[in-house]
C-alpha cells in the first residue's frame, strides 16, 4: 500500500521548529520581519498573502504588508523595493507574482536584494544555486526536498525524472537533486515519448500545469511521485497534474492533492525568513 506523504503534517512540524528557533531570537532581542508586497486584487493571490499572514503570526515573524491599487507604477514598486532593500529591520522581501502585466516581472524579481529574496528567485540565488553556494532556494523545491527526507526516501543515486522546467519549480528542483546525488533528467513539452522517460524515474517530480497528465501508464512500479499541480476538476474539487486513482496502487509514495506540496511552500518561504537573519553571502 502506498504511503501518502503528509505536507500538511510536515509544515506544520517545521513551523513549530521554526517557532522555537524564532522564539530564541527574541531572547536576544532579534525580531525577524517580512515584508509582502501584493500588486492589484487577483484573488488567489490575495489568499497566498493572507496565509503567508498567518503562517508569520503563528511563527512570531513581524509581518509587513503594501497592498497597492492595480496601476501602480513600476518606477513606485521599485523606489519601494529600494526603501525596504535599505532598511535594516526588515530581513525578507517578497513580490507577490503575478503582477500587472503593465509592470516588468523580471526587472521587479532583480530588484530586490539577494540577501532578502526569501522567494529564491533573484538571478544571484539562483547562480548560488547551480554553483553549490549558499543562497536562498525557491521555495516549492527546496519543500519537496524536505519532504522526502522527512519521510527517510533516499534520493542518492536514485533516477529523478522532472516534469516542467520553470524557473520556479523545475529548473531549481533539477539542481537540488543534483546536489542530493540524484541522476536526474528533466522533461518538457518537446520531450518526444514522454512515457518511456518517465517510466525509468524512481522518483518522479510533476510540474507541468495540466490536470491529471500523468496517468499509469507513465509511472513505474514502486515509484515516488511528487505532484506539484493545483487545479479544480469538473467537480470543483481540487485536484493535481497526476491522475492520483489511476497511479495509487502502482507507486511505493505518493503526494496527495490538496495536502501535499503546497503546505511545504509556505513553510519554507518562512524557513527562508529565518535563515536571512544569517546573510546568504556568509
Amino acid at each position: 500500500m502506498a504511503t501518502i506523504i503528509d505536507g500538511k503534517k510536515t509544515s506544520s512540524e517545521i513551523k513549530d521548529e521554526l517557532k522555537e528557533q524564532v522564539e530564541q531570537l527574541k531572547e536576544k532581542n532579534i525580531e525577524v520581519c517580512l515584508c509582502v508586497i501584493q500588486v492589484g486584487s487577483d484573488p488567489a493571490s490575495a489568499i497566498y498573502v493572507n496565509n503567508k499572514k498567518k503562517a508569520c503570526e503563528y511563527i512570531g515573524i513581524k509581518s509587513l504588508s503594501y497592498e497597492l491599487p492595480e496601476d501602480t507604477t513600476q518606477e513606485h514598486l521599485l523606489e519601494l523595493i529600494d526603501k525596504l532593500n535599505k532598511q535594516d529591520d526588515v530581513h525578507g522581501i517578497l513580490v507577490q507574482l503575478p503582477i500587472p502585466k503593465h509592470i516588468d516581472e523580471d526587472r521587479i524579481i532583480q530588484a530586490i536584494s539577494p540577501n532578502k529574496d526569501v522567494d529564491g528567485f533573484h538571478p544571484q540565488s539562483v547562480g548560488r544555486l547551480s554553483i553549490g553556494q549558499k543562497g536562498f532556494v525557491s521555495c516549492t523545491p527546496a519543500g519537496i526536498v524536505q519532504l522526502l527526507k522527512r519521510y527517510n526516501i533516499s534520493m542518492e543515486g536514485k533516477e529523478c525524472v522532472i516534469v516542467g522546467r520553470s524557473n520556479i519549480v523545475g529548473k531549481p528542483m533539477a539542481m537540488l537533486m543534483l546536489r542530493e546525488n540524484a541522476t536526474v533528467t528533466i522533461c518538457h513539452s518537446r520531450t518526444k515519448n514522454l512515457a518511456e522517460v518517465t517510466k525509468r524515474a524512481d522518483i518522479l517530480i510533476v510540474a507541468i500545469g495540466k490536470a491529471k497528465f500523468i496517468k499509469n501508464e507513465h509511472v513505474k512500479e514502486g515509484a515516488v511521485v511528487i505532484d506539484v499541480g493545483m487545479h479544480r476538476n469538473e467537480n470543483n474539487k481540487l485536484c493535481g497534474d497526476v491522475d492520483y486513482d489511476d497511479v495509487i496502487d502502482k507507486v511505493s509514495a505518493i503526494t496527495p492533492v490538496p495536502g501535499g506540496v503546497g503546505p511545504m511552500t509556505i513553510a519554507m518561504l518562512m524557513y527562508n525568513c529565518v535563515e536571512s537573519m544569517v546573510p546568504a553571502t556568509k
